[in-house]
């Protein structure tokens, strides 16, 4: 049984929708923020991102950083710039890019879900990283940003999303910058509520697609408040963190790619000759695409030419839904045997580039000299995630890079409402 609850958003006034929406925390770094803010002075990087407020050099992990996040936030609401419904609803929230929408919703889900596995895992989350969102979160009294979660589709959530959507104004339309489009739609019916709660109660697990650490960091966060609040009765907004859960047949996963700073002590012909002992290797003639057009084929870039690898027969466990993974097989067979990348996480010879960002900046980065080699890979199914997290397995990092991306300001959600 998972959960799915409505609760009353704090949200931006319709006309300040797009001024105060932003990227989350995690996609731009301090100097950018200070850009984007000196734009749009309205933007929610003051609370994603509150050094932009700060003396620059201030240390990120400050009292003083999340103290003014929280001075931020409550800014927001004491300027006028955002209000809290009355009522509790969901909320539908569609994003759209290249003419492809998805359609999630808004709502809480239960702390006490994450810790018994209803809430499925596919990633580890860093320690630091965890406790910076708790500090966040704690300090604020609230969810400023949302986790990403998905499910396995079910016709009567989308029927009645469709329902809502085809009979009702939404509250914000925007094309944001990017060119991504943002449109939020109220879902205050009852009887849809119900329906939607009802639908969610039948399902076995819900996964989380993207904000490990927010996810577990908000779960946290409520663990802690039930400490100090020995009394709780369970209904109290800290027992719940904020997510939009999108079906699984919307979502597309880009692929995630690999750079590589040197051939770890290998000439080009060593290099060569250990990759071919594993991997069957092909130039690609000059004029053809040259990204990978199916599982287990990878595209790697190398003193200014492509070629296709693909991992010879037997060199992975095709039965293991972890093992039969791209990243895996490359990471097993020639990254770290052949490069010495022994721990993707923490080896600062490699780099990691989003697929949204083209196969050309893996060109540009080798050419630069920057690098020396890259590896394009084939995208990771959303069969292959919901595969690993039902097995209780965890994928290698890096292995899934979703778009478009959250926004975030568009709804927050109090821990003490």
């Amino acid at each position: 049984m998972a959960t799915l609850k409505p609760f009353k958003a704090v949200r931006p006034l319709p006309e300040k929708a797009k001024a105060i929406a932003s990227h989350p925390y995690d996609v731009m770094d301090s100097d950018e923020a200070v850009i984007e803010v000196k734009k749009n002075p309205l933007s929610f990087l003051h609370v994603e991102k509150p050094e932009v407020d700060l003396p620059e050099g201030t240390d990120l992990y400050d009292p003083a950083v999340y103290a003014k996040a929280k001075e931020n936030l409550y800014k927001y609401i004491t300027d006028g710039h955002m209000f809290q419904d009355d009522k509790r609803m969901f909320y539908i929230y569609r994003q759209t890019m290249d003419g492809r929408g998805q359609y999630g919703l808004v709502g809480l889900s239960s702390i006490d879900e994450y810790y018994d596995g209803t809430i499925l895992k596919h990633e580890y989350t860093r320690a630091d990283k965890e406790a910076d969102r708790i500090r966040h979160v704690d300090t604020c009294n609230a969810h400023p940003s949302p986790v990403f979660f998905t499910y396995r589709h079910q016709e009567v959530i989308d029927e009645t999303v469709e329902k809502v959507v085809k009979n009702t104004k939404p509250v914000y339309d925007f094309v944001a910058d990017d060119g991504i489009g943002h449109t939020l739609w109220l879902m205050d019916d009852e009887n849809d509520i119900a329906t939607i709660e009802g639908a969610f109660a039948k399902l076995t697990n819900l996964y989380v697609a993207d904000g490990h650490h927010r996810t577990a960091s908000g779960a946290r966060v409520g663990m802690m408040r039930r400490e100090q609040f020995p009394d709780y009765k369970g209904d109290e907004e800290f027992n719940y963190t904020m997510a939009v859960i999108f079906p699984d047949n919307q979502l597309k996963i880009f692929d995630y790619n690999r750079v590589v700073i040197d051939l770890n002590g290998n000439t080009t012909e060593e290099f060569f000759q250990k990759v071919g002992e594993k991997w069957d290797i092909a130039e690609v003639p000059a004029g053809q695409d040259f990204a990978p057009s199916r599982m287990h084929q990878v595209s790697m870039y190398i003193e200014g030419k492509w070629y296709f690898i693909s991992p010879k027969k037997g060199t992975w466990n095709e039965d293991d839904v972890v093992d039969n993974l791209d990243v895996a097989i490359l990471q097993n067979n020639l990254l770290q045997p052949i490069l010495g990348i022994d721990d993707p996480r923490t080896c600062n010879r490699i780099d990691f580039v989003g697929g949204i960002r083209g196969l050309g900046e893996l060109v540009n980065r080798v050419d630069s000299g920057r690098e020396k080699v890259a590896f394009a890979m084939y995208a990771t199914s959303m069969d292959q995630l919901l595969g690993v997290a039902d097995a209780g397995r965890i994928m290698p990092p890096k292995s899934t890079w979703f778009e478009p991306k959250l926004r975030s300001g568009l709804f927050i959600h109090l821990l003490d409402d």
